[in-house]
């Protein structure tokens, strides 16, 4: 149980409401910023403007998957009002206070060094991440059936990156029968490609490789589908890039060159928002249970 733990809840999209939900069961009191325009109401959590939230008692902040922007605004999904995280609103937290977000930026690794205060990434985290590409893989599909003329099975597929998202995509479109290579740097992540019995490359062949391909899958968040790269595809390709904002691909030539690029950070806030805040619940209770019993040392 969370009884006695003062947490704000800053922004967010439908995944927030999970959160919500299941930390108003386990007892938190919560203060909602950036819900007003939200039509129910949850017991134990109360919709507040940030001016309004008395931050010298909050315990925990927790911000939206994606953080706060450069200017530290923070994304509203249920409401019009502008919310920004401050470097005042943060120092008259208590020394123990944790905020909570999916990924950071700049700004945000800024703020909390200057505070002094803890910042826990949530996408860092491996369980997160694993669970979250099964809602990612999922909508990757949506996506390439609703913007290609073809099946999925018997097609080129290229999947850029082997990291947690990148080997479940890659899993999967094969096991949808597609024909799958993918691309790695890493000596470890080519053997891996080539056990899983799939076709690995090496990246800085990307533009040789990139001459068959009828969809392109990209984790990689640095520009990699770059122009030389596009310029070598069919015109019939699509890229799908699934890397953070703003993602590996150079969108601006693929559009002069007329091939459909779609930039898809997020995909599993959209096509299955419960199941990705349930995930995101589960994790936040378990780390929330720590900042109970560790920070102000309240009986669990």
């Amino acid at each position: 149980m969370l009884t006695g733990l003062n947490i704000a809840v800053i922004g967010g999209d439908a995944r927030q409401l999970e959160v919500i939900r299941k930390l108003t069961e386990l007892d938190a009191k919560l203060s909602l910023v950036g819900f007003d325009q939200l039509d129910h109401g949850f017991t134990g959590a109360t919709k507040v403007n940030i001016d309004e939230v008395q931050f010298e008692e909050v315990d925990s902040i927790i911000l939206p998957i994606p953080g706060t922007d450069q200017e530290g605004t923070v994304d509203t999904v249920f409401s019009n009002i502008e919310v920004k995280l401050t470097e005042d609103l943060l120092m008259r937290t208590p020394d123990h206070c944790v905020i909570f977000s999916g990924i950071t930026n700049d700004y945000l690794n800024n703020l909390v060094q200057n505070t002094n205060r803890k910042l826990i990434q949530l996408f860092n985290r491996d369980d997160v991440a694993i669970y979250n590409s099964i809602p990612t893989v999922e909508g990757t599909i949506m996506m390439v059936i609703q913007h290609t003329d073809i099946t999925i099975h018997g097609s080129n597929v290229a999947v850029l990156g082997l990291g947690r998202v990148g080997m479940s995509v890659a899993r999967t479109f094969a096991s949808l029968g597609a024909k799958v290579k993918v691309g790695a740097r890493d000596s470890a992540h080519l053997a891996r490609i080539t056990e899983m019995g799939l076709t690995p490359f090496h990246l800085s062949e990307l533009e040789q490789e990139s001459k068959d391909v009828d969809v392109c899958i990209n984790t990689i968040p640095h520009l990699i589908v770059t122009s030389k790269v596009i310029s070598n595809m069919p015109a019939h390709t699509l890229i799908v890039d699934l890397a953070s904002k703003p993602g590996g691909t150079d969108f601006r030539y693929a559009e002069k060159r007329g091939i459909k690029a779609l930039l898809a950070p997020g995909l599993p806030g959209i096509v299955a928002p419960k199941t990705a805040g349930q995930i995101v619940a589960n994790v936040l209770t378990q780390l929330l249970e720590e900042v109970k019993n560790e920070g102000k040392g309240l009986s669990s």
